[in-house]
């Protein structure tokens, strides 16, 4: 992380970004200290015109990826679909790194990432309980080995998914 801060730093100086509108550093993911919809200071994770609240979630001290271009695009997709109430499905060869990616992404905006492992055996009402869960605790999660799912119950999970974003857009605060 130290060294990819130190490689942005380079490249901000090196195109002589003076602007804080330039798109080499509102494509970064930062951090600021403002005041929210409530009136009360707060911590806002910010990425092109995507803002976030920062989730105050500790999740141990454990090391983060090695940021690379790629990662960087990866981060300004899914902090998108975050600001349109949608979801991310980061796609490409196995072992890639898209579950350490997304994992990586909610570390970096405080939020628990809940992994689960997909199996043919899945079916809508387990999947429903999940989202139940991750509804009350407000914790992200990174559908590993989806395309195991079979496609009956990945068009019920798809219905379970739109009613919880559209439910999450009409939320007046965060």
């Amino acid at each position: 992380l130290d060294v990819h801060q130190k490689d942005i730093t380079e490249v901000l100086v090196e195109q002589g970004v003076h602007s804080l509108m330039e798109f080499a550093w509102i494509s970064q993911l930062r951090y600021y200290w403002e005041p929210g919809d409530t009136g009360r200071e707060n911590l806002w994770c910010k990425c092109i015109q995507t803002v976030f609240p920062y989730g105050y979630e500790y999740l141990g001290n454990t090391t983060r990826l090695v940021i690379t271009p790629l990662t960087d695009q990866c981060y300004m997709t899914l902090m998108g679909a975050q600001q349109l109430n949608l979801g991310g499905a980061p796609s490409g060869p196995a072992g890639t790194g898209k579950t350490e990616t997304t994992k990586d992404l909610a570390k970096a905006v405080a939020k628990q990432c809940v992994v689960f492992n997909c199996s043919e055996g899945m079916d809508y009402i387990m999947v429903g309980k999940f989202f139940k869960g991750l509804s009350m605790c407000g914790a992200w999660c990174c559908f590993d080995e989806f395309n195991r799912i079979y496609i009956e119950v990945l068009s019920v999970i798809a219905q379970q998914l739109l009613v919880l974003f559209g439910a999450k857009a009409e939320l007046a605060s965060y």
